[in-house]
């Protein structure tokens, strides 16, 4: 590993971030604390969840948190993967992870978490409960119902059975939550929520009083040898209906104070927590969360997607937060605080803010990282971020194309110690990231170039060639063994995508442009259509940006709202709000069914009724064709690739299959890691298999 042979050359100005920190009977060695995050992974693949939080305890995190724990079959979230700790056979799967975590040495904190009405138990088949009569929020057509004061005894013995068995399991933290507004406890706090008229509703000490028994029992349960922490949203951002820092957020921290060992604080809903980096800089919560110190004498964590140890020295220094907690920096670059304790601050993989690790949750697979591609393949793959084999061959290396999937496959290769030679046609290095980034809010983005760039130069076994636009003839020159093609692709201008298997008609106008156009700055006449059969994130931006450049801009989409995959992303809400304060009109469930002279003909999915819009120009923003003909030049002699010693030409990337930035960064790595390795038979990666019960039949 990079680092370990290293001398320590720690700027001492960070030394404050490497002091212990006493959580109640525990102590975190420093105070890099990784919060409870999702992983995708959760109850069905625990060796997966314990490899991955065991590297973050390696990189030096001295605090490594599951995920949410459910506590009982009555909050299950289905189809989502979280933990469970519903009873005593849901212990040797959390005791892994806690003992892998200890193994490096940290504590290993577990979040308890009951969501009440935010779960339809679509597994458990059990009712949903909720302080009062209430339909549940996942849209099922079904109810919570009411609790009533042997329901919240019963829950109270399920939160402290749950604490116990962490314990047992080998948890040193044991969180009570009450944060994003999906816990039964944030429901009991809210006014929204909580409408009783006993003695857990009405004032607010009624309506904290579940909060307080929960941390009582918890810390009556396990608090001789556990910490207690409470994670609590001290601002939901939705007004005066909700909680709010300057009104009974700041109310509630300063009636429980010193009860918690540690406050883990935040703002709610999940969005706002993780706000991308397009709509939040690093550390946009201290507004909200600063004033927690003022009122209480145990430690404090919070997070803000830190990335800059003088950000997180600031905020010690300042007296915001005791101890800097993580998510996203943290699955960016497991190594983080290694890496700032060693003084290699060029080597961090920052954190871009892009949102991608949501996705693994919202579409209930294990989590992946845009800039860090070994997240999660840490036991399935045995990939690890800071480790990679040495080469097994003298080969030399050709790779043709910097984007994302050239760089990351150069510097990985390179660090194996293969002899690369990375050919850019462009000027510029970063392909569709150097483009994307000077898109609004993207700039963080080149994070993905800029890492990899810096890291490339600082190895002498390769080289880069920018402005090189290679012709097989020239690849066949080089005679290198091993051709890798990530040459990208290109948006169509046609219109063919999920919705047209042909092209728009008058798709062949000069007035109608592919996004490259626009992100290399065209003068486009308006009014401007947007036509957003993509559905990601480009097609906002691109709007955004046509809007402030003064143009009246529509965008227009076949999907039930705008930019609708950045759901999972937590963005969609955030994304529509700035187009519709912006003046973007936006057309939902709109099919673009012909261009003509100044007008765009739509028609509506779902009465068919035709409309027409005015539209000097047209945005299509719909599918990518790979950048492939180098490959077919290539792949059409075969036997000159013999004659010039060429062994192998390999697509990767967007050249290969057009997809997420992610996706390139992963595909560039997984060559490298593969290119000498044997060849596997069957599944490529290892699968943890249900173990079948001897109850049957």
């Amino acid at each position: 590993m990079r680092g370990e042979d290293a001398t320590v050359a720690r700027d001492p100005r960070y030394d404050i971030l490497f002091e212990p920190v006493a959580i109640g009977p525990v102590t975190a060695r420093n105070r890099f604390y990784q919060v409870p995050h999702c992983s995708g992974m959760g109850y069905r693949h625990p060796s997966a969840e314990a490899a991955m939080r065991a590297t973050k305890a390696e990189g030096g995190w001295a605090v490594v948190s599951t995920q949410e724990c459910e506590i009982h079959a009555s909050s299950d979230v289905s189809p989502y993967t979280e933990g469970r700790i519903w009873d005593d056979r849901d212990i040797p799967a959390l005791a892994r992870m806690a003992d892998a975590v200890h193994r490096h040495g940290a504590l290993a904190a577990i979040q308890l978490v009951h969501q009440g009405y935010h779960v339809a138990n679509r597994f458990s088949r059990e009712p949903s409960i909720a302080p009062m009569h209430t339909p549940t929020a996942m849209y099922d057509p079904v109810q919570a119902r009411a609790m009533d004061k042997s329901d919240i005894r019963e829950l109270r013995r399920w939160h402290r059975e749950a604490a116990l068995r962490a314990k047992r399991a080998g948890f040193d933290l044991v969180y009570v939550y009450a944060g994003h507004g999906l816990t039964l406890p944030m429901h009991f706090l809210s006014r929204r929520h909580n409408q009783r008229s006993d003695e857990y509703g009405g004032s607010l000490e009624n309506r904290a009083r579940l909060l307080r028994e929960l941390i009582e029992d918890t810390k009556e349960a396990v608090g001789d040898a556990c910490a207690v922490p409470l994670r609590l949203a001290v601002d939901e951002l939705c007004g005066e209906e909700g909680i709010t820092a300057a009104g009974e957020g700041r109310e509630v921290v300063e009636m429980l104070a010193e009860l918690p060992d540690l406050w883990d604080v935040n703002v709610s809903d999940w969005a706002n927590d993780s706000l991308t980096s397009r709509f939040g800089e690093e550390g946009a919560q201290e507004p909200y969360v600063a004033f927690v110190k003022q009122v209480t004498g145990k430690p404090v964590v919070g997070v803000g997607r830190f990335t800059s140890p003088d950000a997180m020295v600031s905020q010690i220094k300042r007296g915001v937060l005791d101890l800097i907690g993580a998510a996203r920096p943290s699955i960016a670059d497991p190594f983080l605080p290694r890496k700032i304790e060693e003084g290699r601050l060029e080597d961090i993989r920052e954190c871009i803010g892009c949102n991608i690790c949501t996705s693994g949750d919202t579409t209930g697979v294990p989590i992946r990282c845009t800039q860090n591609p070994t997240m999660g393949e840490e036991w399935r793959k045995g990939w690890h971020p800071e480790v990679i084999a040495p080469r097994g061959s003298d080969d030399r290396v050709l790779v043709v194309g910097a984007g994302p999937a050239g760089l990351e496959c150069a510097r990985a290769l390179g660090r194996r110690g293969y002899d690369v030679t990375l050919a850019e046609a462009a000027d510029e290095l970063g392909g569709r990231v150097a483009a994307e980034c000077r898109l609004p809010g993207l700039a963080a983005w080149g994070r993905v170039r800029d890492y990899r760039v810096q890291q490339l130069h600082q190895m002498p076994n390769v080289r880069l060639y920018p402005a090189s636009r290679l012709t097989a003839e020239d690849v066949l020159e080089f005679g290198v063994p091993r051709v890798v093609l990530a040459t990208g692709a290109r948006w169509r201008k046609d219109g063919v995508g999920r919705q047209h298997y042909r092209p728009v008609p008058g798709s062949d106008q000069d007035r109608v442009v592919a996004p490259e156009a626009v992100m290399a700055g065209s003068d486009l006449a308006g009014p401007v259509v947007v036509y957003d059969d993509d559905h990601f994130y480009l097609g906002g931006v691109l709007a955004e940006k046509l809007r402030a450049a003064g143009h009246e801009v529509a965008i227009v989409t076949p999907a039930t709202q705008v930019s609708i995959w950045t759901l999972n992303t937590l963005e969609q809400g955030h994304i529509q709000r700035r187009l519709v304060g912006l003046g973007v009109e936006i057309l939902t469930q709109r099919r673009l069914e012909a261009i003509g002279a100044g007008e765009a003909a739509l028609s509506c999915l779902v009465t068919g009724r035709r409309e027409t819009r005015p539209a000097a120009s047209v945005v299509l923003v719909t599918a990518r064709l790979p950048e492939e003909a180098l490959y077919r030049d290539l792949s059409a002699e075969p036997e000159r690739l013999a004659e010039a010693g060429i062994a192998s030409v390999t697509r990767i990337g967007d050249c290969l299959a057009p997809a997420t930035i992610a996706a390139a960064v992963y595909a560039g790595h997984r060559y490298a890691r593969e290119l000498d390795a044997p060849a596997t038979e069957g599944t490529p990666f290892a699968r943890e298999l249900a173990a079948l019960s001897p109850h049957f039949g």
